[in-house]
């Protein structure tokens, strides 16, 4: 026996575990055939992942960008058919592969009878050897189960056919001629461009911010939800939500200030049917005649931008609800003083009488002194009790939460975004995190306080992440679940959150002072050192991480290109892929963002230039303008073995080793 090898008494200790692994594998032969499957798996090239950042609602954008895979599906029918297809024709192929149904109602109005005839044949023939070059790297089994069950026998010849003789090509030939002639085409050619898709992208990772600024986080979720194998690091802005579907009042104003302030109520009122009208009636009514210049939205150049009427409305909607969120605000900020933040109470301070706010102590260097107000009309405040809600205040937030808690549709997103979310993912040799690991003024490890005691580094992400599912999934009513809910509120604002990390959340001074001075908000430490590559490899080995292939991937940040920024840091092991996916951002970065390809081979860094729409991508064939800034090869090529997964496969090899020598031992009887 090898030092490895376990002995009779290790079998006797494992005997329970053991015979429960014989039931789905009875016999010698049935444990023997999974070894030899699982280290045929572990000898493969590793999948394709990719990593997106920071989508933020924009979902036709996002959509592309998982129908094209960064442009991977482009890159592969160029390797395949670039002697052989002009570059107009390897457009439309690919355009194919991401839209095919509206493709080919466009073709069947273009093409007659003859014509329509050699092109699917043509087109069915380019897309087998499409999906063949796909697929190459998995195992027949895996390519079995991802194709669609309708076809998944003739697919999976038409996979494994390679037409070398003239009787296999003649073989093809009939089957594509009998497609053809029993109208099954179209069906068939969309089956081969989903399986397509599924093989080219074998892992989806999304480093945060699902919500908010564009009018599709409700799609998104769907399609993440639907898809075959996701993860997603959770960001300030989903923390958001996730605490307004908690309970939180005051992460349910902001969720609903921020929707106002980008004119966005596609995803609150169509996505999720949350009724605003309560608060749409209290607005109108209380600021009847003011123009609400400092709520005005930002419309940006999106079509469909609301009228003035609507305009109008939506500012008056926004003031409302704000006010209503700096006095919910301070609730939280008088209930726990050890979150530190009784300098973001600011409506006492202000004057109503002479229209200045005194901003003396709010921020880190003493504060900025007294200022005009930019908006002096506050019906809704009582200067003797400033942070106290009126009795329609109250109303208007009770009916709001009513409708948050009722919404389904809201709540089977959020406990997608639990069964598929966490704070961070190492994976592969990469540490994915939205926004920042906390560091002191010497660039370690802060040590934060949560609760009386004190956390740091991974200890403090997981403990967070205990309490984030604590707030959701706690028992009703108890003080512990209370306690976690109101700290969703922390993790969206809070100085010492690992999402946030700024000095202070400068919503009220933006929206009321001119000086923007007072609008500054002093980042965290780790913003000053990430760019080290000390710090990375301090932070990547607290997570357990090491070598010259491990990188730190966040978002969060927008990096502005337009201004030189680089999204490569600390030599090359921090990746920024946050590059402005949000329209919203777009004007400030130059770009429409990154994403992150990695192969067996190696990293590749995308940077994309703004979509257009849907509708130009199949008519103009308008695909998103890619270039590649940063490719990373590797010394030597990846496979499943070397991965987390394939570290699981060899704990399953090494346990199905220990059952066969069980039934060879007679501790365990095999079934017939």
């Amino acid at each position: 026996m090898t030092q490895d090898t376990p002995t009779p008494q290790d079998l006797r200790d494992d005997l329970r575990y053991l015979q429960l692994l014989s039931e789905s594998f009875p016999t010698t032969a049935a444990a023997s055939t999974e070894i030899i499957n699982l280290e045929a798996i572990l000898n493969l090239p590793k999948g394709t992942e990719h990593f997106l950042a920071d989508v933020h609602g924009e979902y036709e954008a996002f959509d592309h960008v998982l129908k094209n895979a960064s442009g991977t599906i482009l890159r592969k029918i160029k390797e395949i058919f670039d002697t052989s297809m002009l570059q107009q024709e390897m457009s439309e192929l690919a355009t194919l592969v991401y839209y095919p149904r509206e493709v080919l109602e466009k073709m069947q109005k273009e093409l007659d009878g003859e014509t329509r005839a050699e092109w699917y044949k043509v087109t069915l023939h380019r897309l087998v050897m499409l999906c063949r070059k796909s697929s190459e790297k998995y195992t027949r089994s895996k390519v079995r189960k991802a194709l669609p069950k309708e076809y998944s026998y003739i697919l999976e010849e038409l996979l494994h056919e390679k037409g070398d003789t003239p009787s296999k090509v003649a073989y093809t030939e009939s089957i594509f001629n009998t497609i053809i002639s029993i109208d099954q085409a179209d069906d068939f050619i969309i089956a081969l461009c989903q399986t397509i898709k599924r093989m080219v992208i074998d892992h989806l990772h999304i480093v945060g911010d699902i919500y908010d600024r564009g009018p599709g986080a409700q799609h998104i979720m769907d399609t993440v939800l639907a898809y075959h194998h996701v993860d997603i690091q959770w960001g300030n802005h989903d923390i958001l939500w996730m605490g307004a579907a908690a309970g939180n009042l005051a992460c349910m104003a902001n969720v609903i200030r921020i929707a106002l302030r980008y004119a966005n109520l596609d995803t609150i009122e169509d996505g999720y049917g949350i009724n605003l009208l309560p608060l749409a009636t209290f607005a109108m009514e209380t600021y009847d005649g003011d123009p609400c210049s400092c709520f005005q939205p930002k419309l940006g150049d999106a079509d469909g931008s609301p009228d003035s009427k609507s305009v109008c409305l939506i500012g008056q909607m926004h003031k409302a609800i704000a006010i209503i969120q700096f006095k919910l605000e301070y609730q939280l900020i008088q209930k726990h003083p050890e979150y530190g933040m009784a300098s973001r109470n600011l409506l006492h301070k202000i004057n109503f009488e002479e229209g200045t706010i005194d901003l003396s102590g709010t921020a880190p260097n003493g504060g900025y002194g007294t200022h005009p107000m930019k908006d002096r009309n506050f019906p809704t405040i009582d200067s003797k009790d400033p942070y106290a809600l009126t009795e329609r205040e109250l109303s208007v937030v009770e009916k709001l939460r009513d409708s948050f808690f009722k919404s389904e549709k809201l709540h089977r997103h959020i406990r997608g975004m639990y069964s598929k979310g966490s704070m961070y993912l190492a994976i592969n040799g990469n540490l994915l995190f939205h926004a920042s690991m906390p560091l002191n003024e010497q660039g370690q490890l802060k040590e934060v306080e949560i609760n009386g005691a004190t956390f740091k580094g991974k200890a403090l992400y997981e403990h967070i992440e205990t309490i984030v599912r604590e707030a959701y999934f706690g028992k009703k009513g108890s003080s512990v679940r209370e306690n976690a809910c109101d700290y969703m509120w922390y993790l969206w604002c809070g100085p010492d959150s690992p999402l946030f990390d700024k000095s202070a959340m400068t919503t009220l001074e933006r929206y009321f002072v001119e000086d923007k001075a007072t609008h500054t908000e002093i980042k965290g430490y780790y913003y000053k050192y990430r760019g080290e590559e000390e710090v990375a490899d301090r932070i990547l080995k607290e997570f357990d991480l090491q070598g010259e292939n491990c990188h730190i991937i966040n978002g969060h940040v927008p990096v502005k290109a337009k201004k030189g920024e680089k999204p490569v840091m600390a030599g090359g092991k921090l990746l920024v892929i946050d590059g402005g996916f949000s329209r919203a951002y777009q004007s400030t970065t130059g770009i429409a963002g990154y994403t992150l390809i990695f192969n067996s081979r190696g990293m590749q860094l995308v940077q994309h230039e703004p979509f257009s729409c849907k509708k130009d991508a199949i008519e103009k064939l308008d695909d998103i303008k890619s270039v590649s800034i940063l490719t990373q090869p590797l010394k030597e090529r990846i496979y499943v073995r070397d991965t987390n997964v394939g570290t699981k496969l060899q704990g399953q090899i090494d346990n199905l080793k220990k059952l066969l020598m069980a039934y060879r031992l007679g501790l365990i009887k095999e079934k017939p």
